[in-house]
């Protein structure tokens, strides 16, 4: 089979790591960023030219920040058309209305087929190599198949859904439930009472994921339990857990927003995810204690108490 051309939209670690993914799986990778220092993988091409990714490549991973998908979704639907893929890796919603990326992504361009990548793979992984699995969404076959073409190698498996706003939904949620793994690390939580409330919290993602309209099975898969295992388990932190890591030692919210110079969805999200549940009359305790930890609002043996209760 002939190699594809893989555009990525969005540099930095990330957008990098999934160009060296698509060059390990024997394809070519074209990064889109304005982005200036970054080290770039072997084998990746750079471009700051929107037309580039539209006239060379079929599928197109948007890798942004949930707060630029907008924008940077209208500019690139100049370029591309009905016969280009978009599948996004934001681990985050909308702020309009806790939108799915992939909503937006139909909404700004002239591409209908569109997927999210999600699942406990790491930049790190990606970059070196290392056995890694990554999940996609979609409700479109052939981008599940494109996808697994452009990513899947003897290093990384491609895991596949039907289930694109479940795919959506458990990611961005489970990216919130991060902040707390690290925070409860720091904080002196025992692994066993930190796994109990993560199971909690996983049955109240589930709740308003389903409220929402995703499909309960999702919540257990890849992109949901399996990223929040990997994570539990992972030394080498995401961003989310640093983050609460670096609260739960006393530092000010805002300047370790600031130091560590990377988007945190769930800071922003959290409240609105809060805000929908309650319409709908889901309690989420779980949440709530996230809500109060990243706006310094209680402290860890208040928290505690709290979710100690029935």
């Amino acid at each position: 089979m002939s190699a594809i051309t893989v555009g990525i939209l969005g540099g930095g670690r990330w957008g990098y790591a999934l160009g060296r993914a698509a060059v390990n799986a024997g394809n070519r990778a074209i990064v889109c960023t304005r982005r200036d220092g970054d080290p770039c993988p072997e084998g990746v091409e750079v471009t700051r030219d929107l037309h580039v990714l539209g006239a060379r490549a079929t599928l197109i991973v948007l890798a942004v920040p949930s707060t630029v998908a907008r924008p940077v979704a209208t500019a690139l639907g100049e370029h591309v058309s009905g016969a280009h893929y978009i599948v996004h890796a934001v681990r985050g919603l909308s702020s309009e209305g806790l939108l799915p990326i992939s909503t937006v992504v139909r909404q700004e361009t002239p591409v209908k087929r569109v997927g999210a990548l999600a699942g406990p793979v790491l930049a790190s992984d990606l970059l070196e190599d290392r056995p890694s699995v990554l999940a996609v969404g979609s409700r479109y076959p052939e981008v599940l198949e494109c996808t697994q073409r452009a990513f899947g190698s003897a290093s990384l498996r491609v895991s596949v859904s039907d289930d694109l706003l479940g795919t959506e939904w458990a990611s961005a949620l489970v990216g919130a439930l991060l902040v707390g793994v690290g925070y409860g690390r720091v904080a002196g939580v025992r692994e066993p009472l930190l796994a109990g409330v993560m199971v909690r919290a996983l049955r109240e993602v589930c709740a308003v994921g389903v409220a929402a309209g995703a499909e309960e099975r999702t919540f257990y898969g890849l992109a949901g339990i399996g990223d929040l295992m990997a994570a539990m388990a992972q030394n080498d932190a995401r961003p989310e857990a640093l983050f609460g890591e670096r609260i739960a030692r006393g530092e000010h919210i805002r300047a370790v927003r600031e130091d560590m110079d990377v988007r945190l969805e769930p800071i922003e999200l959290v409240p609105r995810v809060l805000a929908f549940a309650k319409a709908r009359g889901i309690t989420m305790p779980v949440f709530s204690a996230l809500d109060a930890i990243m706006s310094g609002k209680a402290t860890v043996e208040q928290i505690t108490a709290q979710l100690m209760r029935p």
